[in-house]
């Protein structure tokens, strides 16, 4: 019988059922249903999120019907929460959807305990007081939160959440863990049993470059004083070194262990970003700290005493030219000792457990071998409160991003996106939002862009006239196209916190539609 079709299919091959589990269990609460927003919603129903609540108070305009697929000619004076709702439902009827007719701003002000039944708050189009409520409201409460923002053909999206931790970060590059630099005892009594300089050809042609590695590296390290190559002119002689055992010009594997040969000559040990976690004050755990915590102190006890300064072996090797009998021996090899890495591992998350208190089986075994496996790929991401970031932002940087040739229209519409915010609070209207008053609303914003510097203590003449003039004539307008970029965007980075997999963007996202660019400024 043939299997039934797996409704997500595609997208389990990338999150894995795990992720898509996370994703069916969340619920998400949408602020203002707009193009932005429903964009961004609508990745995520397909997607398969638990359920939706979609807050907004406004009724479908005739002028929604231009850039929001959501909403049709039948549903100019209705709900726009609601119709959102049912086009939402339709596209997946397995979320669940609710709407509710009520303005988000309202609701920040008069109702903050609302925002913490959800999983992860959506907030689109909130201007800067809004903002930094809802912030304050989201950390209090533990949720995470995301804003995203259209205006014109300028976009923002900014995560915002105390900390987030990640063990699964599939990085796109990243060095397979086969430590060629420093083989474990096995490993090299494996290779022992193994004579490069065999006189069969075919033998010697199916020797996995693994092999041909470490016996290579060994025999180096025994003329270069227990020394592997470091320098330029050591790491070509190592290459011709490998060239020189060649038997015959095609032997693929030969070729493979020259290409590889840089994965003898990375340093040992853990990378920078792994100590700065392993270094990080949360490594003191108590009965409060996460599991993520736990297991990152008990990996820092590894990595001083079994690990011998390595962190626990991941186990996998890469396809090589080999025949199958060396390859499956020395898959074993690999294999038994990321076992043996993980139990201690898994001994020493049960012992810490118990020391600080807790049931000393409340972290699963597969979630102690996830992190174990990709202990070296671990992830935290904190951020700033967004009232700081608007108060008090890394001057050093903005001013850098305000001069820079390359970040220079980024860190302008920014500064230019906040002065609007300010600008509407003044004038009860967005610049450039009414016919006819263009000319006094560019003056006034250079007006209020300027003060804003001014209380930032930065310099103002790195704004440029041409950005001034381009903000008013956005007017405040969302536009669809700049929509479903954003909204795409903050979607993705949905996934991402929920799923607690890949890594997240840091700082403040700002896409530039003037010249299609996307950048991050960290602030």
């Amino acid at each position: 019988m043939a299997e039934p079709k797996v409704k997500y299919d595609r997208q389990l091959r990338i999150w894995g059922e795990q992720g898509q589990a996370a994703l069916e269990k969340a619920s998400i609460c949408l602020l203002n249903c707009g193009p932005t927003g429903s964009e961004t919603l609508k990745n995520l129903v397909l997607g398969g999120v638990g359920s939706i609540t979609v807050v907004d108070g406004s009724q479908v305009e005739v002028g929604d019907l231009g850039n929001n697929f959501m909403v049709d000619e039948s549903s100019v004076g209705e709900s726009k929460a609601k119709c959102a709702c049912a086009f939402l439902q339709e596209l997946n009827d397995a979320v669940k959807a609710k709407f509710i007719e009520d303005c988000p701003e309202q609701l920040i002000e008069t109702n903050p305990s609302f925002f913490s039944q959800f999983t992860l708050v959506i907030a689109t189009q909130l201007v800067e007081d809004s903002m930094v409520k809802l912030d304050r409201i989201c950390r209090e409460a533990n949720i995470i939160l995301i804003f995203a923002r259209s205006y014109g053909l300028m976009g923002l999206v900014r995560i915002s959440v105390k900390e987030h931790t990640v063990i699964e970060s599939k990085p796109d590059h990243f060095l397979d863990d086969l430590r060629l630099n420093n083989p474990w005892p096995e490993l090299r009594r494996f290779t022992e049993t193994i004579d490069l300089n065999t006189t069969d050809a075919v033998v010697h042609k199916h020797t996995p470059y693994i092999i041909i590695l470490v016996k290579i590296a060994e025999e180096w390290a025994h003329t270069h004083g227990g020394n592997l190559p470091s320098t330029r002119e050591e790491k070509r002689r190592f290459k011709d070194l490998i060239k020189s055992k060649m038997i015959t010009m095609d032997e693929e594997n030969y070729k493979e262990a020259m290409e590889a040969s840089y994965k003898v000559f990375s340093p040992r040990g853990i990378g920078p970003n792994l100590q700065k976690i392993i270094d990080d004050s949360c490594i003191e755990v108590d009965s409060n700290s996460s599991d993520f915590w736990v297991m990152v102190a008990a990996l820092k006890e590894f990595i001083a005493n079994e690990g011998g300064g390595e962190t626990p072996l991941e186990g996998s090797i890469p396809d090589m030219a080999s025949s199958t009998e060396l390859y499956v021996n020395l898959q074993k090899t690999y294999q038994a000792k990321a076992e043996a890495d993980f139990l201690v591992m898994e001994q020493r998350v049960r012992n810490l457990l118990e020391k600080i208190g807790r049931d000393p089986a409340s972290i699963s075994k597969a979630n102690i071998k996830s992190f174990s496996k990709n202990a070296r790929k671990l992830a935290v991401c904190r951020y700033r409160l967004v009232e700081d970031e608007f108060n008090s932002p890394v001057q050093p940087e903005l001013q850098k991003y305000l001069t820079d040739e390359d970040y220079g229209t980024a860190g302008g519409l920014y500064i230019l996106l906040r002065a609007a915010d300010r600008f509407a609070v003044n004038y009860n209207k967005f610049p450039g939002q009414f016919d006819g008053e263009m000319d006094e609303d560019i003056s006034r914003l250079k007006t209020t862009a300027v003060g804003l510097l001014n209380d930032l203590g930065c310099n103002s003449s790195a704004l440029s006239e041409d950005l001034i003039n381009e903000m008013c004539r956005y007017g405040a307008s969302e536009l669809h196209a700049v929509a479903a970029f954003v909204g795409g965007v903050a979607s993705q980075e949905v996934i991402k916190l929920i799923t607690r997999q890949f890594i997240l963007m840091s700082g403040t996202f700002i896409f530039n539609g003037i010249d299609n660019k996307s950048q991050l400024l960290l602030l």
